[in-house]
């Protein structure tokens, strides 16, 4: 850089120093307490001399002075806007919002996608349940061994019955037989939801898939007269656990959709688009999935009575589609 050019660049400096160095000790303040915390006449004066700093950018660049006042001009420019600019939401606020507005909303404008995963889970589940009952050889066709723990067509009813009611879930093997079973529900979920991108396919195979599995196990149990026992055991965790699988199968399908009928969009578009409610979705469901895993681990040992286990599992479901319904309405 020539002689003039240091010069320029230094006149320059000199004349508007001092409101970089006003702004930057803004800036720090706003970083450090947020906007919230600071006094009306500083919150102008650090609008005002942002605009002054993107206005100095802006000739530095044009008159190509020295790259290092052009580096910290755009280091304070950008940390000012995102003072003046970005949501003034604390973590708490943010989780806050997400939980009171923003997942039922995003719910609720999913709502035929994720009628599409529940719609392919019962659609498995009933090709599962009459397969079984037509031959019990397909039982071992769809159950995964590390599922099935030992148990298929040619156990006893009464050591069927043992595993549901046992109050010692680690000696009989029903303990493992749930932590399995829900390492496997939360993987489906995590695939259903990642690879729908790819076109929908393999998220509804995967949805029914795990369908078929639930109809096959439930089958056996029917058979030996146990539905309704199962049904109950499988009610405390199953009622959030399968519709958390299903709602992350609707946001897979929602990302598929996009790319599939990008509309009027493009599909970058479309998809980037549709991502904002299918992450809200994973999200959900990453939650319902948590809970699930709670009130399997307490639920299964502590409450024997097959009665008790229907109303907690749907009593829990009903909880949840009243938030997914009636949350986040505006109110009139």
């Amino acid at each position: 850089m020539s002689d003039a050019d240091l010069m320029r660049s230094a006149r320059f400096r000199k004349e508007r120093e001092a409101g970089w160095q006003r702004l930057e000790a803004l800036v720090t303040r706003a970083e450090r307490d947020g906007l919230q915390r600071m006094e009306f006449a500083e919150a102008r004066d650090l609008a005002a001399l942002y605009r002054q700093a993107t206005t100095s950018l802006a000739i530095a660049r044009e008159i190509s002075l020295d790259r290092a006042l052009l580096t910290y001009l755009e280091a304070l420019t950008a940390r000012a806007y995102l003072s003046v600019y970005a949501p003034q939401e604390r973590l708490g606020g943010l989780f806050r919002k997400f939980f009171t507005q923003s997942a039922p909303q995003a719910i609720r404008r999913s709502w035929l996608f994720i009628a599409i995963g529940f719609l392919c889970m019962g659609l498995g589940v009933l090709a599962g349940y009459f397969l079984y009952l037509e031959n019990p050889a397909w039982f071992h066709v769809f159950m995964p061994p590390e599922l099935a723990g030992g148990r298929g067509p040619s156990s006893t009813t009464e050591a069927l019955r043992r595993v549901i009611y046992d109050e010692n879930p680690a000696s009989s093997g029903l303990g493992a037989f749930a932590t399995t079973l829900f390492s496997h529900n939360t993987r489906i979920a995590i695939f259903v939801f990642g690879l729908g991108v790819f076109l929908c396919a393999p998220a509804i195979v995967l949805t029914f898939y795990n369908g078929l599995i639930l109809g096959a196990f439930y089958a056996l149990h029917v058979e030996r007269g146990l539905g309704a026992d199962l049904g109950g055991w499988l009610s405390i965790h199953g009622v959030t656990e399968i519709s958390a699988i299903c709602i992350a199968c609707g946001g897979g399908v929602k990302l598929g959709a996009a790319v599939l009928f990008p509309g009027s969009r493009t599909r970058k578009h479309a998809l980037q688009h549709a991502g904002k409610d299918a992450a809200k979705l994973a999200m959900v469901a990453a939650v319902m999935l948590v809970a699930a895993a709670l009130l399997e681990g307490f639920g299964r040992q502590l409450v024997q009575d097959m009665t008790a286990r229907y109303v907690i599992g749907w009593g829990v479901g009903l909880c949840w589609l009243s938030w997914f319904v009636f949350a986040g309405r505006a109110r009139t």
